[in-house]
């Protein structure tokens, strides 16, 4: 027996009590036990004062609605208590270490929408692009496409083409002067 005079099959039948039949005497019971001893007990998990007493209430509010789920056979009625709040503080350590999202933060924000005048730009360069790409001897464009629209590695476009890797990277290089030449400034 404990020094509020109630032992642990008694706190557990209480618990019981709780689930089964909503018995609000058997609630006042479990919290006037429960309550000081589980705000002690996250106060030396670190919470402060106010942290704690609202963490105990959760937990006291939780075994309010959870009661019908305790099993005496698998574990205490302290145990299953103290287990929820022990869960409440991680979770409320989780949330105070998550950084908190301002709506206003640029990364944030959607794109502008391109006005036309930038998406006619935009055509007329891809469309240059297009056109000097066709210029280019068949390998270098190959090698081109590879590097750059299918973002694949120069390592692997050698093993794929069968080439070496010094062959790839100098067709890059060859092609990539010729596109800036076919594209004058701009490129």
């Amino acid at each position: 027996m404990d020094r509020t005079g109630l032992e642990p099959a008694q706190l557990n039948a209480l618990v019981v009590a709780v689930g089964r039949a909503r018995d609000r005497a058997a609630f006042k019971d479990l919290f006037d036990h429960f309550a000081p001893r589980v705000k002690g007990y996250l106060m030396r998990l670190g919470a402060g004062n106010a942290v704690a007493e609202d963490l105990a209430q959760e937990a006291m509010l939780t075994l309010w609605r959870k009661a019908a789920l305790f099993d005496p056979d698998k574990a205490s009625a302290s145990t299953w208590i103290f287990t929820i709040a022990r869960n409440l503080r991680i979770d409320a350590i989780r949330k105070e270490r998550r950084p908190e999202l301002d709506p206003n933060e640029p990364a944030l924000q959607p794109e502008a929408e391109r006005q036309a005048d930038e998406t006619m730009d935009w055509a007329k360069a891809e469309d240059r692009l297009k056109a000097a790409m066709t210029q280019l001897p068949r390998e270098q464009a190959a090698i081109i496409e590879l590097s750059f629209l299918a973002e694949k590695p120069h390592s692997m476009i050698a093993r794929e083409l069968g080439l070496p890797l010094g062959t790839v990277k100098s067709r890059i290089r060859l092609a990539m002067a010729r596109l800036r030449q076919a594209l004058g400034d701009e490129a």
